[in-house]
């Protein structure tokens, strides 16, 4: 059974909202794409990191362990969008869902 987070980040997907939370002692705000499992088994998310805190700079693809992942809260606000990919993601191995093959693709049909 998917975690709370999971659901939160998955209903996010399904909805594009937006979501803020703390990963590794940084607030982040995000928009979640791809969500499911890494090669580990571990529930993942491929999201996009437009604000907040980071080690790096931002915006920037972030690739989060959601057994890691504290404080999510989904909220309203635009949706945002990363560049088109260089290479294939490797983040999410099992993918559950996918913002543009199972959201948009449908809505363009």
């Amino acid at each position: 059974m998917p975690s709370r987070t999971y659901a939160l980040f998955r209903n996010a997907i399904l909805a594009e909202r937006q979501v803020t939370c703390v990963y590794e002692g940084r607030h982040r705000e995000l928009c979640p794409h791809i969500i499911g499992t890494n090669k580990s088994g571990e529930e993942a998310v491929l999201a996009w990191q437009f604000a907040g805190e980071s080690s790096g700079s931002l915006p920037q693809w972030r690739c989060l362990k959601l057994a890691n992942v504290s404080g999510a809260r989904a909220r309203d606000g635009r949706w945002y969008e990363g560049g088109s990919h260089r290479t294939t993601q490797t983040c999410v191995s099992d993918i559950d869902l996918d913002i543009n093959v199972d959201i948009r693709g449908l809505r363009s049909r």
